[in-house]
């Protein structure tokens, strides 16, 4: 199998990116093992607000590791009843996650549920606590996009763009990715056919990266508990909607062609416009309160 992997209109070129590599007899794949250095920096990140805020690190610790291991059996849950048809024949697939196969929507929504449940148990403020977890979601989320460029998914539509990423079709994670508009496009190389194809993996990790730079700059200036995981579900949805529309491999809602991550992200942004909006209006209605007793208290005197 040819693991060449190029970007012509960057005149990159790498060659031998394998999806495993061997340590003492062990595979493993990269797939994994950068999705838990995106988790480790990421729960590094979060315990360092928590310190930089006064929290209690260990609770964080303890939040984060609970939360890891639901999200991740979110995501595969996700992944499985949206992809059911790949799964049905063979139950026991259902547990190989090597190849992929994790929607990190399913790890979002997962993760909120165990976070606000955790957040309960340890008494512990949800919305001010989503507000330093959602800066270490976005790193792994950043690191975690990466694991499909090295199984050659999670790509877009055909491109002959600044970006353009050409892959052997030998190599290709699954042939249902692959377009009747990018075997029309199909390039000799070396004796391998190669398609071209627009590397959405890489648009969403800059875009989470931007995202994350942003939440970073706000996060000592917020204004109310919440607004950091406002803006993030905002964020994040904006460019979830956008570069959704460009892959070939989406996940449809049952019996129909929409795309069932582009659709909630849709939701995802007005859920989160609704909820900002109510915040500032509640910070604006305490700012009124704060202001008339201070009046008032000047009156008395």
């Amino acid at each position: 199998m040819n693991q060449t992997i190029i970007f012509p209109n960057l005149h990159i070129t790498l060659e031998n990116v394998g999806k495993t590599f061997t340590v003492f007899g062990i595979e493993i794949a990269y797939y994994g093992l950068i999705i838990a250095i995106g988790m480790l920096l990421g729960v590094a990140l979060i315990l360092h607000e928590a310190k930089r805020n006064g929290k209690n690190e260990d609770d964080y610790l303890d939040l984060c590791i609970f939360t890891i291991i639901f999200a991740v059996i979110g995501a595969r849950l996700y992944y499985v009843i949206f992809s059911w048809d790949l799964y049905r024949d063979n139950l026991l697939n259902i547990f190989n996650i090597r190849q992929g196969g994790l929607a990190i929507y399913g790890g979002v929504i997962a993760g909120i549920i165990t976070g606000y449940i955790v957040c309960r148990i340890k008494k512990m403020r949800f919305l001010e606590t989503a507000d330093m977890v959602v800066l270490g979601l976005l790193v792994g989320q950043i690191l975690g996009r990466w694991g499909n460029f090295f199984n050659r998914e999670a790509f877009g539509e055909y491109t002959d763009g600044l970006f353009a990423m050409q892959l052997p079709l030998n190599a290709i994670r699954s042939m249902d990715d692959v377009t009747t508009e990018m075997l029309n496009h199909v390039e000799l190389i070396g004796g391998d056919r190669f398609i071209s194809v627009t590397p959405t993996f890489l648009y969403e990790s800059l875009w989470n990266l931007v995202l994350l730079c942003i939440l970073m700059f706000l996060r000592k200036r917020k204004q109310f508990d919440g607004q950091i995981f406002f803006l993030y579900l905002l964020g994040y949805g904006i460019g979830r909607f956008w570069i959704e529309g460009m892959r070939t491999d989406q996940l449809l809602l049952w019996n129909t062609n929409i795309p069932v991550s582009q659709a909630l992200a849709a939701v995802l942004v007005i859920v989160s416009l609704v909820l900002l909006g109510v915040g500032y209006v509640r910070k604006k209605a305490r700012c009124g309160t704060g202001e008339q007793a201070e009046e008032k208290a000047g009156e008395k005197e």
